[in-house]
């Protein structure tokens, strides 16, 4: 038995090494008899030349006497200063290029070079170890904490959760005037946030917006796939001439691969999106997309909150410079009308939560599929795979005697994905008896199905975060989830419609000729898009 817990502990101490995990060396570590400081993060590999701005950052409780640790890499030693400090106290070479967060402290020292290829530092103490931590090679503009590297900057917010109230819900293309109505009513401010913007109805909309004298601003991505289409840019133009401060997330030191959100703040109601703000997404009769407008001062704050420390963000760059000496590609908008099915309406609800990403939507949606007792329903673009971690939740759900069904695009471009991940799905649940049922879909009257929501019981989730991981976990998502039988049965309603109408979508074999000429015409294509539209 005792050489088994040798064989174990020295197992796990392996694989605490392979992980990059924050580990305190048992060999050489003196007893914590003492409030010792502890390591909390360290950015070894910044933007600036010759890596200014290297810092590691130490957390020190109320009464620890600092200059009584010294901090060394193997090659260096660093005698810690006498600072009057208690919290997160940042360590750096060069304070004048480091942004220092909250109420840290930053102090100056002859902090050792870090290296970008990997490093072992430790806190000593009488010339012992009592703390210590382990990288590998450090990425750019990445900050190392909790044993993960994320970029500098992220932020960290929590669910915000507010109260019971009224809700404007809608679906499109059914009730495109919905998206827009928060804009037009709008006189003190408006805060849009998107990946593109095409739409010429609501650039309109935005300027009559700054015409009443509300404060507009506008934040998209800079550097969607594809590239900045012509359109976008002519909107963008007119904007900027108008008067509006807009800006394009691009370049090196951006906290996000891609800003996805899709959302406004307009005076004291947040509209959250599954759509672009284009002719397809909020006019014509491409996409299938959900909507939802709130009031709650939660939430709006918290959404303006984030847009705000987005917009300010060095990343975000004026569209007057991001335009200087761009090209931008050809694209052509999908208009038309379409005949409605599903009004907008003004529903009741019992709580309302505000989830972004990467800080904490992927935990909490799957933290609400967990909790399921009777039905989930999901509709997106596309999905990670049978083994993403959302639908893995569905899964788990359909285990617990949950009826799931999974309702995904049939749109060319990810077909051929779709239909593979539908008949694995099926499978599953044919396989093991569940009540486990997914579909393409066969859209009536609109092109494809972009939404991004599901419904879990009485709780309705819609926003911009496709289900994987490079959507949950790098990009900046916006979500809203609301609980309450009016809200999740507009939503279920519109989803059961489109369910009942795709009928056995996705579970007809599909010859090799058909699959082979998707992956031709798009496979590449798709594998960018339904990661991130």
């Amino acid at each position: 038995m005792a050489h088994f817990r040798f064989v174990l502990l020295a197992c796990l101490l392996v694989l605490a090494s392979v992980a990059g995990a924050v580990a305190v060396e048992a060999d050489e570590s003196a007893p914590k008899d003492d409030p010792h400081p502890t390591f909390a993060s360290v950015v070894a590999n910044p933007l600036a030349e010759d890596d200014r701005g290297e810092y590691v950052a130490v957390t020190v409780s109320e009464g620890t006497n600092l200059s009584a640790y010294t901090l060394d890499d193997g090659e260096e030693r660093l005698r810690l200063p006498a600072v009057n400090a208690t919290g997160t106290v940042m360590l750096t070479a060069h304070p004048e290029a480091v942004r220092r967060p909250g109420n840290r402290s930053l102090v100056a020292v002859s902090l050792p070079r870090l290296s970008n290829s990997g490093e072992r530092l430790r806190l000593r103490r009488d010339g012992e170890t009592v703390e210590s931590l382990a990288y590998e090679t450090a990425p750019e503009a990445e900050v190392y904490v909790g044993g993960t590297w994320r970029p500098v900057g992220a932020t960290d917010y929590p669910v915000a959760r507010g109260e019971s109230g009224e809700a404007r819900g809608f679906v499109l293309p059914d009730a495109p005037a919905a998206a827009l109505a928060p804009i037009e009513q709008a006189d003190e401010r408006v805060l849009l946030a998107g990946y593109t913007l095409t739409s010429r109805r609501v650039t309109d909309a935005l300027v009559r917006a700054h015409g009443r004298g509300a404060r507009v601003r506008v934040l998209l991505e800079g550097g969607p796939v594809g590239g900045i289409a012509s359109e976008q840019a002519a909107r963008l133009n007119r904007l900027a001439a108008a008067g509006v401060d807009v800006r394009v997330v691009d370049g090196p030191g951006t906290r996000y691969r891609y800003h996805q959100a899709k959302y406004v703040v307009a005076d004291d109601r947040a509209t959250v999106l599954t759509e672009n703000w284009k002719p397809s997404g909020v006019g014509g009769t491409s996409s299938r997309g959900w909507g939802v407008t709130v009031a709650d001062g939660t939430v709006v704050g918290r959404l303006a909150e984030t847009f705000t420390g987005d917009f300010q963000y060095g990343a975000a760059t004026r569209w007057a410079e991001f335009r200087e000496g761009e090209t931008f590609t050809d694209e052509s908008s999908v208009s038309g009308s379409f005949r409605s099915r599903t009004a907008a309406a003004t529903l009741d609800y019992e709580s309302v939560s505000l989830l972004t990403a990467p800080d904490n939507a992927e935990s909490e949606v799957i933290r609400r599929i967990e909790r399921a007792e009777s039905s989930v329903r999901v509709l997106q673009m596309s999905v990670g795979g049978v083994y993403q971690s959302l639908v893995a939740a569905t899964v788990k759900a359909a285990r617990r005697g949950v009826e799931v069904r999974i309702l995904l695009s049939s749109a060319w471009y990810v077909e051929a994905e779709n239909r593979r991940v539908v008949n694995r799905l099926n499978h599953i649940g044919e396989r093991e008896g569940l009540s486990l049922t997914a579909r393409l879909a066969s859209p009536q009257g609109y092109g494809k199905i972009h939404a991004k929501g599901v419904v879990v019981d009485e709780t309705v989730i819609l926003g911009s975060m496709n289900w994987n991981d490079n959507s949950a976990r790098e990009n900046r998502e916006v979500l809203l989830a609301l609980s309450g039988a009016a809200v999740s049965g507009y939503y279920r309603d519109v989803f059961d419609r489109d369910w009942r109408a795709s009928g056995g979508g996705g579970e007809r074999p599909v010859g090799l000729l058909a699959v082979l000429g998707a992956l031709a015409v798009g496979c590449l294509l798709a594998a960018r898009r339904l990661q991130f539209e």
